[in-house]
């Protein structure tokens, strides 16, 4: 999964920190998130989207495509 979070974080002026805080978790989650090395839940992808009154869809981005339901 890809994100924009860094980039978005660069545009509002936030730290890691600043963001976590308002997002409501630690740094280290953040820096995970920005290197694409965790996925967040689907609560914390809100939560996150919300401090930039954004679409989650907006902030992360999937890679590859679902499998096909038929």
């Amino acid at each position: 999964m890809k994100t924009r979070l860094k980039e978005l974080r660069a545009a509002r002026g936030l730290t890691q920190v600043e963001l976590a805080r308002l997002a409501g978790v630690r740094r280290e989650t953040i820096v995970f998130l920005e290197q694409g090395k965790y996925n967040p839940s689907l609560q914390l992808a809100w939560n996150i989207a919300q401090v930039f009154e954004l679409g989650i869809e907006e902030v992360f981005i999937l890679e590859k495509p679902l499998p096909d339901q038929d």
